[in-house]
């Protein structure tokens, strides 16, 4: 569920900083100005974010951080944990924040600590915009930078998806410290494996336009810690049914009919 926040919250400022180079400008813009330049450059573009440098050293991004702006100025992501959006407006070759909301999951400390980094680094005014081929790299006044690169669709046969996030409800939560949680599509033998948390799982996977429809699953019989099993209980709901899927450049959603969701990333 997406709050509204002050710029006084760090979390937020991660969130809507990166959203800033990226969001349209609302007003008018002059064909050759540095604003409209920048715009261009930026929006209908899948930015995966790479990394934050802060005073000299580099913070790799978590995976499945990314941003993309469309053409009407609001701007969609996730930061390696949590959701976002904002509006931004274009100042020459600059962009400022104007708007932000953003999701309130914790996680791991290493993803939490990157947005923390990020929201110190981005949260200080206007960022300068430059891109070079497929990359896009943010700076802001007193030389800090965050580095991003173009992003396509990766496929959804043969990639390993890493399950980030569960829902339910309306409400989405991080999986449990020490969850070993992934599946992968295999077109040639029309079935799905991986492991859900604790144990291996394999299952036929029946894939047609938007839909998947999993058979029962087989699954190896390891006992683990029991938030680790509460989280393979969830996934195996999956099973014996039809989900719809969607693949937005590296980041996979299925839901399930009543409403359950699974967020996944592709490993890199």
């Amino acid at each position: 569920m997406y709050r509204q926040y002050r710029h006084k919250q760090r979390l937020t400022l991660t969130a809507a900083a990166v959203l800033v180079p990226l969001a349209a400008a609302c007003g008018s813009e002059h064909a050759g100005s540095g604003t409209a330049v920048a715009r261009q450059a930026v929006t209908g573009v899948h930015w995966t974010v790479d990394s934050v440098t802060v005073d000299g050293t580099a913070h790799r991004a978590p995976a499945g951080a990314h941003v993309e702006i469309g053409d009407d100025g609001r701007a969609e992501g996730n930061y390696g944990c949590n959701h976002f959006s904002a509006r931004a407006s274009f100042e020459g070759g600059r962009v400022r924040l104007s708007d932000t909301a953003a999701t309130e999951m914790a996680c791991a400390e290493q993803p939490m600590a990157f947005e923390r980094n990020l929201a110190r680094t981005l949260a200080a005014g206007p960022l300068t915009t430059a891109v070079k081929g497929d990359k896009l790299t943010l700076t802001t006044t007193a030389g800090d930078t965050v580095h991003l690169t173009e992003e396509q669709d990766a496929p959804l046969y043969g990639t390993r998806w890493t399950i980030t996030a569960l829902g339910a409800g309306g409400t989405v939560g991080s999986l449990p410290k020490g969850a070993d949680a992934h599946l992968t599509f295999d077109r040639k033998t029309g079935r799905v494996t991986g492991r859900l948390g604790c144990n291996q799982v394999t299952a036929r996977a029946t894939v047609s336009h938007s839909r998947i429809t999993l058979g029962s699953p087989g699954t190896t019989r390891m006992m683990c810690d029991a938030s680790l099993m509460d989280t393979e209980k969830t996934l195996l709901r999956l099973f014996d049914g039809t989900v719809t899927y969607r693949v937005d450049h590296r980041t996979l959603t299925l839901t399930s009919a009543n409403g359950e969701t699974v967020t996944a990333v592709a490993e890199r």
